[in-house]
């Protein structure tokens, strides 16, 4: 996904330029320091105390220079409006969040507000339109048969989490102004590696595997995980 994300941000804004980018849900930190080593200036925006404590630890080892370029705030990404004004950022991401809102539209496009005229906003969720892949590539036929007309899974933490689909965010996104300009798949062939596992000796080829499968049909229609990439018009 970092490899996409890269690709969007070459192709939108001219080289050099360092962006103001703001991470809901930041989590530990790793898109965010990713970027701020690349010379961004970074708002993580996180909830859960555990994570901002893991991502403060993270940013601690970096050099001085990097650590001035990251502000964490605690908070939720459903109140950006309380924290920011609107056009503040020009890259919004938020990864692994929507999956965990029960009505993800207020967040989504409280998300896009946040952005100045041609931002990206980069989402990252769970495929709906493939929620039978995983247990049907591990032999759970009876789960497989329940997923084909499910909203919702258990995901590997054991949580309850609700999944979206490609051609509704697409809708959203065209409805609050930042109508998608690209998609990829993540995950289309490693998502039933166990958490964990070592990387195989030829990663970087399986990486280029996963990279091209992510952006060529069909195979990215059923990938684990979606990276939509909206603009702001």
């Amino acid at each position: 996904m970092a490899r996409q994300l890269d690709e969007q941000i070459a192709g939108r804004f001219p080289v050099g330029q360092r962006l103001r980018v703001l991470d809901v849900g930041m989590g530990q930190g790793t898109q965010a320091l990713r970027l701020a080593r690349a010379g961004h200036r970074i708002t993580g925006l996180e909830q859960d105390p555990k994570m901002i404590s893991a991502a403060r630890e993270a940013l601690s080892g970096e050099p001085e220079g990097i650590r001035e370029r990251v502000r964490i705030i605690e908070g939720d990404g459903r109140d950006t409006g309380v924290h920011f004004l609107p056009g503040s950022f020009d890259l919004v991401l938020c990864h692994g969040v929507l999956m965990y809102v029960e009505e993800p539209d207020a967040l989504v496009a409280g998300l896009a507000r946040m952005l100045a005229p041609g931002g990206l906003l980069s989402l990252l969720v769970r495929n709906g339109n493939a929620l039978a892949m995983r247990p049907g590539l591990s032999g759970d036929w009876a789960e497989a048969l329940v997923a084909f007309d499910a909203a919702t899974y258990r995901n590997r933490l054991g949580l309850d989490a609700r999944a979206d689909r490609l051609e509704t965010l697409t809708a959203t996104l065209a409805g609050i102004g930042a109508p998608l300009h690209a998609w990829y798949g993540v995950r289309v062939f490693t998502d039933t590696a166990p958490d964990g596992a070592q990387l195989p000796p030829d990663a970087e080829t399986l990486l280029a595997v996963e990279e091209r499968a992510g952006r060529t049909d069909p195979y990215r229609g059923v990938a684990a995980l979606l990276h939509l990439c909206g603009v702001r018009g």
